[in-house]
């Protein structure tokens, strides 16, 4: 991504900023329509049938939901384990919602946190996500290898008293490249993941390889550089005893040597920094 200011790059930007409102606009209405009973299965399908009524097509990965334990990847060994199941929801249990859409080839990839009624440890968890955005904004606008970066996330959740818990996705990843899509009239999905999105992904590792960066952003050595301009989705998941909350956002990040505009968030008007501000 350039450093340009240009009318091309706003546009872009702006469809980026479409879909991963979209996406968390969904998030908001599913939640409010979750009642004991409901199932995870019934919850994913939910936000598909939300998307896919206003044009959604294609997806980065299809839509996942997490109740109770589940949050925190609870007994996770498998990728498999990440896929919705018959857990039904009940009063004060948390829940995530994670979905990532492709409108008209712009992808978003989000996170949201909640609960059936009152979660304390939740509301908890949700209020301290807060140091975690600042603190990876900070350090990519530094220049900070992403692999410091992960470590130094560690550490804050380490003082807060909390578990890693993105670190249980493959390749222990917070964060990943997301790209524009080319459109098909058909889309098709492996494993749950667009097979268009998994192309541009393999193709992005393999030119990272070459010039030594890589589209995930891990704890492992190949994430040892400084971020690459792009956009990465940006996930960081707290879990404490059996409970979990992240969100997951766009992060822009150019070649700028302003800082401001080196990197920022795509969307400040999000639910979870909308929450913040209110308890402030």
């Amino acid at each position: 991504m350039t450093t340009a200011v240009s009318s091309e790059l706003s546009v872009e930007l702006r469809g980026f900023r479409r879909v991963q409102r979209l996406a968390y606009e969904c998030a908001e209405a599913v939640a409010a329509r979750l009642e004991p009973g409901v199932t995870e299965r019934e919850a994913a399908r939910m936000q598909r049938e939300y998307l896919r009524e206003r044009g959604v097509r294609d997806w980065f990965h299809l839509p996942f939901a997490w109740f109770g334990d589940r949050t925190a990847f609870a007994g996770f060994r498998i990728p498999l384990q990440f896929f919705p199941t018959d857990r039904a929801l009940e009063p004060g249990m948390p829940f995530i919602l994670d979905m990532a859409p492709v409108y008209e080839g712009y992808t978003a990839d989000i996170g949201y946190s909640g609960s059936l009624g009152v979660n304390p440890v939740q509301d908890r968890l949700m209020a301290d996500l807060e140091a975690h955005r600042e603190l990876i904004l900070r350090e990519v606008r530094e220049r900070r290898p992403l692999r410091e970066i992960y470590e130094d996330v560690d550490r804050l959740m380490v003082r807060q008293g909390y578990a890693n818990r993105h670190r249980a996705y493959p390749f222990g990843v917070i964060a990943h490249k997301v790209d524009r899509v080319p459109q098909r009239r058909w889309s098709f999905h492996l494993f749950g993941f667009g097979t268009q999105s998994l192309k541009g992904l393999a193709a992005d590792a393999l030119h990272g390889h070459r010039e030594g960066w890589s589209p995930l952003w891990s704890p492992y050595r190949f994430s040892d550089h400084p971020p690459k301009p792009g956009l990465w989705a940006v996930e960081p998941h707290l879990g404490f005893r059996g409970t979990g909350a992240k969100f997951e956002e766009i992060l822009v990040v150019t070649d700028s040597k302003d800082p401001g505009q080196s990197a920022f968030w795509l969307d400040d008007d999000l639910p979870h920094v909308r929450r913040w501000a209110e308890e402030k």
